[in-house]
């Protein structure tokens, strides 16, 4: 008899679970028949959605990283930012996506610096720096300098964010949302030319073989240069021509020992980094 009330018992639960809707991995309701019937975490979702963009299913890849972004997945809110900005398998808004970016750096802006995750927080102070720039039209986002002052400042200082130290040195050297000073541009260029970030080491290296507010030196201007062209050819079109221009007119004006003392220090560039 118990055995029956067990069977019973347990006939009741398998048709309560069999008859209680199923949630897919983004938490919608699916086919019974749907292989994903439990609802997955943030990190599950996200790491869905990035492997359905890997393969082109751009469709379910959106409603999975939407799914960890609504839950506050900060890379899913971080990948929807750039997929909105860029028009990644998704209508370009530039809108849309300065409010993910935003959303980010109101919940991490104290994450851990050191951190993986670190550079996309810092990447999305970046984006929102570059919308206050120009401002989105049709929106509340106006244009503010200052606005973009403090977004680049707080990534470059905090995060130590070559991107934003380049962005924050170019406020600097135009004189736009902060005071023009060229010497304050040239530290942040520096800071960012160490990282490899190439737009940097070709202003840095402009500034310094022409002596543009700094002192000359045109065998490490021109060291900068050379690295800016080579670290620039994954960099977009645009800004490889434009560092291409500098380069070229350095090395053209540029005398045989300047060139080779600018090869000798970016012999000891390289025996540096690579130790």
């Amino acid at each position: 008899m118990r055995t029956a009330n067990s069977l019973v018992g347990a006939s009741v639960i398998i048709a309560a679970i069999a008859s209680a809707p199923v949630f897919a991995f983004d938490g919608t309701k699916t086919d019974p028949d749907a292989t994903l019937a439990i609802p997955a975490s943030p990190g599950d979702a996200f790491r869905s959605g990035a492997r359905w963009l890997k393969v082109g299913e751009k469709d379910r890849a959106l409603r999975a990283l939407e799914y960890a972004a609504e839950k506050g997945h900060p890379l899913a809110l971080w990948k929807l930012g750039r997929m909105y900005a860029d028009g990644d398998g998704v209508g370009q808004d530039d809108y849309k996506a300065f409010q993910y970016f935003r959303r980010i750096a109101e919940s991490h802006a104290e994450d851990n610096p050191d951190t993986q995750q670190a550079r996309f927080v810092a990447n999305a102070f970046v984006a929102l720096g570059q919308y206050y720039l120009e401002g989105i039209p049709k929106t509340p986002v106006q244009r503010d300098p200052d606005r973009a002052r403090e977004m680049f400042a707080y990534a470059a200082s905090y995060f130590r964010d070559p991107d934003a130290q380049y962005y924050l040195a170019r406020l600097y050297l135009d004189g736009i949302g902060a005071p023009h000073d060229p010497r304050m541009a040239a530290r942040w260029f520096g800071l960012a030319a160490q990282k490899g970030q190439c737009r940097a080491q070709a202003m840095l290296g402009a500034m310094l073989f022409s002596g543009d507010h700094v002192p000359r030196q045109a065998a490490r201007g021109l060291m900068w240069l050379t690295l800016a062209k080579d670290n620039a050819k994954d960099a977009p079109t645009s800004d490889q021509a434009w560092i291409g221009r500098l380069y070229s007119s350095a090395m053209s004006q540029a005398s045989e020992d300047e060139r080779a003392l600018a090869g000798l220090y970016l012999k000891q560039w390289m025996e540096t980094r690579h130790e």
